[in-house]
């Protein structure tokens, strides 16, 4: 018990020394240099820079609090990511992502506890996941060790009476507690005003499957192989609480991401063929263009000097990308909001997405990434995309996001 405390006292010493050098990583690269708040148009004033200053406290809480990077276990990394590149390529997956994934049916056995969240009835609700890599696949016995994966949770909000339209909202990174999810959400507004009902599932790794000190641990720790896997099992286990929602009579399926979570919906939308609405919120859909985004250039060349095999985890990593597999949803149900100064997820990501999905409904806000909830551009656009689906009547009475506030709170 002493020495993991001590373990404990001696990582974040280490990451409170490491601090500058990250930061300086990220504010001071190339010659042309990365500046605060250099993303977006024109000149952004103080309000807009208020906002983005908020995804640089993102940044620092990563670092002090986050798990240590893989990146500094190269070797093994190198080795692991090769071989997964060649029984990738052996089976055809590389070519055909869409295939490395399979189609999971409703859990046979759900476990239900009533709660309260936020004020609002809720369930809780668990079911064995099933997922497992494939057989033989690198990394499959170190994924299945995760005990805390092999159960599948979410958190239920829906109306008793006759079946009402339903909406799965998947959370970013670091999220899965409860009330974070349902203010970030805007649950009360969606289940109690609109009257849909709602679904929050657990990503791995994330709340009650927490494997590391804090929620997100080892999702995104620069062991790509493990991010592999977090991935297809966020899709597996979506698509198997979706089959769920429908054998309770749902009318119609919608879902909504959030960063991270519009990762997950991107894929999701790009395997079920039959979804009623998709809104995909400041995503991030090309995890090595994320780190090297948010990387100085020299930084990034010394990881590659240091072994770490970007070339082939770029490769890797075509079987969970949502930029590699067609929409098979209708791209007028499909909708993006995004964050011109976005210092988390730069905007590319989401013009990638929008080009990739043939250009459908994409709003700007001038904010950063987790300025969102703050921001009427993103109430507005969300009620537009429920209206326009079918999901609530039109016209719906959907109050403006200053009124949302006290019910936020």
């Amino acid at each position: 018990m002493v020495q993991e405390s001590l373990m404990q006292i001696a990582g974040l010493a280490g990451r409170l020394l490491a601090l500058p050098f990250i930061l300086g990583a990220r504010w001071l690269g190339e010659p042309e240099g990365q500046q605060l708040v250099a993303r977006g148009p024109g000149n952004p004033g103080f309000g807009v820079r208020a906002r983005a200053a908020l995804d640089e406290i993102f940044f620092v809480t990563e670092l002090l609090a986050g798990a240590p990077l893989a990146v500094f276990d190269a070797e093994r990394i190198a080795e692991e990511t090769k071989e997964a590149v060649a029984f990738f390529q052996d089976n055809g997956w590389i070519d055909d992502p869409a295939s490395y994934h399979r189609t999971p049916c409703a859990p046979d056995t759900i476990e239900v506890e009533s709660a309260e969240i936020t004020g609002l009835a809720a369930e809780r609700i668990s079911f064995e996941s099933g997922y497992a890599p494939w057989e033989d696949e690198p990394g499959r016995e170190r994924w299945l060790d995760y005990e805390s994966n092999h159960t599948a949770h979410a958190r239920i909000f829906r109306h008793a009476g006759e079946d009402r339209p339903w909406v799965v909202c998947i959370p970013g990174y670091r999220m899965g507690q409860e009330m974070v999810d349902t203010v970030a959400f805007r649950v009360r507004w969606l289940h109690r005003d609109l009257g849909l009902n709602v679904a929050i599932p657990v990503l791995p790794f994330h709340g009650p499957r927490t494997a590391g000190r804090r929620s997100g641990d080892f999702f995104l720790a620069g062991d790509f192989l493990d991010t592999v896997h977090a991935q297809a099992q966020a899709v597996w286990d979506t698509r198997k609480l979706i089959a769920w929602i429908r054998e309770q009579g749902a009318p119609a399926v919608g879902i909504y991401g959030l960063s991270l979570g519009s990762y997950t919906a991107a894929l999701v939308a790009s395997l079920e063929d039959d979804l009623d609405c998709v809104v995909a919120g400041i995503p991030a859909v090309d995890f090595v263009d994320l780190v090297q985004a948010n990387t100085a250039g020299w930084a990034v060349r010394l990881t590659g000097l240091l072994g770490f095999p970007w070339d082939n985890v770029c490769e890797m990593l075509r079987v969970v990308s949502p930029l590699e597999m067609p929409l098979k949803t209708d791209k007028n149900r499909c909708f993006l909001f995004a964050g011109l100064y976005d210092q988390v997820a730069p905007p590319e990501q989401a013009r990638a997405l929008w080009r990739h999905w043939g250009r459908p409904r994409l709003v700007w806000y001038r904010g950063g990434h987790v300025s969102f909830l703050i921001e009427n551009e993103v109430h507005d656009l969300l009620a537009e995309a429920l209206r326009r689906t079918g999901m609530i009547p039109d016209p719906v009475y959907t109050p403006k996001l200053l009124e949302l506030r006290p019910a936020l709170a």
